[in-house]
């Protein structure tokens, strides 16, 4: 059993990531709706994020997994959470370094804030953007402002795809971003 710091006291609402096999997010997040009190989990949620596909001629939404393998929690309580997320089936284990169960970071939760995540769906919505040689500047959507994470642009596909320090490490992650312009020469006015 893993050993946690946290007492069984009331604290603020901490975030914690529970990993599971690629595929049983959606049914993991049900069971935990299902079989843990609201006293004890305060929400349980899986990021999504839009992308656009065009079939039969026209363009489509859809959404997709942004961490697929995670589902995220959000407790006051991790020993009564750790105690009740025995009764669900298919949990592998909750984040953390070595034995101990780390709740995520400031800068990990701002970041899912800033995509979406608090929402009641927490989905990323898809972002606009312009290239200006070989600048990416976002116009509007959850990556305004971190155009820095941006690695790859496929522009075909309709999406970005970023490096973010999540879950103790670096993680690659996709969300959907559209360009509506792509300038060959960078424009000097400020």
């Amino acid at each position: 059993m893993a050993k946690h710091t946290q007492n069984t006291e009331v604290t603020d609402p901490m975030w914690y990531v529970m990993q599971v096999r690629t595929g049983t997010e959606e049914n993991i997040r049900c069971q935990c709706q299902r079989l843990i009190s609201s006293d004890t989990l305060e929400r349980c949620f899986i990021p999504y994020y839009q992308q656009k596909k065009r079939f039969q001629g026209e363009w489509h939404i859809q959404e997709r997994i942004l961490f697929p393998g995670y589902v995220f929690l959000i407790t006051q309580n991790l020993e009564k959470l750790v105690e009740s997320l025995k009764k669900v089936i298919g949990m592998t284990k909750l984040i953390g370094t070595g034995d101990e169960i780390v709740p995520l970071s400031e800068a990990e939760i701002s970041l899912i804030v800033k995509l979406g995540g608090e929402s009641t769906e927490s989905i990323v919505k898809i972002s606009q953007g312009i290239i200006e040689g070989d600048q990416v500047h976002i116009l509007s959507g959850p990556l305004k402002g971190l155009e820095g994470a941006i690695r790859k642009i496929d522009r075909h596909k309709r999406i970005a795809y970023l490096s973010v320090d999540m879950f103790n490490r670096t993680v690659d992650m996709k969300v959907g971003l559209e360009i509506v312009a792509k300038n060959k020469e960078k424009n000097n006015e400020n």
